[in-house]
Formats: structure tokens, sequence, C-alpha cells
């Protein structure tokens, strides 16, 4: 039972909608509205300003960073990366957004320091060298997810490997328009010219 409920608790923290919270509480405007229309940190941060985007990725990183962690403490690893899925799960399809929401990056990030800090360094590594490199959120966030499914192997087990793949399948799912639009070369960037925002892309 005591499993169960750290893994109730982990998707109801996943589901808070803190971009749409900041937006909302600070800003005075529904963040869906601007932008991506994501509630992620890239789009805090390119509509509401730099201030907003990074409180926005530390709370939606400690979504998913507190119950991993008290899952460790409880259940050991299993239970860890259990309660790490379903906090981005719940970011990804909120019940307080009419089970939408954000693409999981950020929470996984959370999940991973969480996990194993050293995955996370080389998370936060591969994203910025992608987007340096290309100019889009996407691209990074899609990059830094496929990492982890060599970095959790390489620094925990084949257990954590297998977490990471279904990962970064969900957040290729949710990156599924920003593939698209990747590839009709319409994707907003994230550095470098932007396109109007009558034809938005995507962030974490």
């Amino acid at each position: 039972m005591k499993e169960a409920g750290i893994l109730v608790l982990a998707f109801l923290l996943g589901s808070l909608p803190f971009g749409l919270i900041v937006a909302r509480v600070f800003f005075k405007t529904d963040i869906r509205e601007r932008g991506s229309g994501n509630i992620g940190a890239a789009n805090a941060a390119r509509t509401l300003g730099r201030g907003a985007g990074a409180l926005v990725l530390v709370l939606d990183a400690l979504k998913g960073f507190v119950p991993t962690v008290l899952a460790q403490d409880v259940g050991g690893l299993s239970l860890a990366l259990f309660a790490g899925f379903a906090a981005i799960v719940g970011h990804c399809y909120s019940p307080w957004m009419r089970f939408r929401g954000g693409k999981g990056v950020a929470t996984e990030l959370g999940v991973l320091f969480g996990l194993s800090w050293q995955a996370a360094l080389i998370f936060i590594g591969v994203w910025i060298l992608a987007v340096v490199a290309t100019g889009f959120a996407s691209v990074g966030s899609l990059l830094a997810s496929i990492s982890t499914i060599a970095t959790l192997w390489l620094f925990l087990d084949v257990r954590a490997a297998i977490y990471g793949a279904c990962v970064a399948a969900v957040i290729a799912w949710r990156h599924n328009d920003n593939i698209r639009r990747l590839f009709e070369g319409s994707e907003n960037r994230l550095i470098g010219a932007s396109r109007s925002a009558s034809n938005p892309g995507g962030a974490p």
C-alpha cells in the first residue's frame, strides 16, 4: 500500500501545471494562448521572460525529483523508476488540464537528478549542444532523452536503461508535431531567427 501511495503521489505531483500557474499568478495570462501554447519552461522563457522560464523549469524538475528520491528511500531503485515515470506521465497528461500537458523534458531532468546526477549532467550537456548546433529546443529535448538510455545503463543498470527507453518514447510521442514541423522546415527556433507566432513550434 505504501508503494502504491507513492506512485499515486508521484502522478498527482507531476500533474501540477506549474507553467500555467506561474503565468496566471505572476503575469495574469494563460500561457496556452501564447507562443507555442505549451506549458513548459521553454515557452515560458520565450513568451514571459527568462525569469519565468527558469522558475517553471525548477518547479517542473522538482515534480520529478521529489517523488523519485522519496520512492528510492522507501523501495529502492525499481520503485524510484516507476515513481519517476508516473511523475512524467502526470506532467504530460494532467487531469487538471483534461489530460493534456507538457512534453515531460524538465520533469525527466528532475527524475534523473534523483537517480544519477551524472546522467542528469550529461542530459543537460546533450540538450545544450544540440540546441546551440541546431537552434531547436525540440531537437535538444529528443536527443537528450535518447541519451539517457545509455547513461542510465552505464551509471545504474539495465532496469534504468529500460526506464530511459520508455521515457524517450513518451517524450518523442509528445514531440510528434515538432518532428513533423522539423521535416517541413517550419519548426520554431529557440535560438536564432524565429518564425511568426501564428505558426508556433515546440518546447520542453
